[in-house]
């Protein structure tokens, strides 16, 4: 299965100000953050972001920030508890009749997320075994497919890295890296966007 850009949204979990320094390989998770976020804007993907008590540990990275069309400043450590599943759902169309009236089966189906129309959602961030695995799962749990951008995700240690990536991965997520992500939106070297989605990737 790949990622098809139509049916995708970019989510960059929590690149903060006073967290990133602390991060294993951060300047380069924050390269990758700041390369995938540029490439779904040039391609007209919908790009959020997320902050974790911002007020103790900052603001997200500013050119980063700059990228999000919005972000989400939180408490709990999975951002989907505060509303970022909303923000990925289209809002809801009206229904004609009466849900109620419907069998059960067809309820259930009426009420589903309608985030079908982008449903994939790309995610990274920090820390990757705290609040990228919590947001990553709860996302599983509410009906999307998150893919986790691995070279765009930190943690304090490599350890607590690669144990979030094992996690995700039994949980169904799929593990990507930047460079799959940009190809796959592109799908051709005929995209136009082609060449200057290489000029960011080299």
């Amino acid at each position: 299965m790949l990622l098809d850009a139509t049916a995708s949204q970019l989510v960059l979990v929590d690149y903060q100000e006073r967290l990133m320094p602390a991060i294993f390989e951060g300047p380069a998770v924050l390269a990758n953050a700041q390369r995938l976020a540029r490439i779904a804007r040039m391609l007209d993907l919908p790009v959020w972001g997320t902050e974790e008590n911002p007020s103790r540990l900052g603001a997200n990275d500013a050119a980063l920030r700059a990228l999000c069309q919005k972000t989400l400043a939180k408490m709990h450590f999975s951002a989907a508890r505060e509303g970022l599943g909303e923000w990925l759902r289209p809002p809801a169309k009206p229904q004609g009749g009466n849900a109620r009236s419907l069998p059960r089966h067809l309820q259930k189906s009426a009420a589903a997320p309608q985030g079908a129309e982008r449903s994939s959602i790309v995610i990274a961030g920090c820390e990757a075994h705290v609040c990228l695995l919590q947001t990553a799962l709860d996302l599983i749990d509410d009906g999307f497919e998150p893919w986790v951008v691995t070279d765009a995700c930190g943690s304090r240690t490599e350890r607590n890295r690669d144990a979030a990536f094992d996690r995700l991965a039994a949980a169904g997520a799929e593990l990507v890296t930047t460079e799959m992500v940009a190809f796959e939106w592109l799908g051709s070297c005929e995209h136009p966007a082609f060449k200057d989605l290489l000029d960011l990737i080299k």
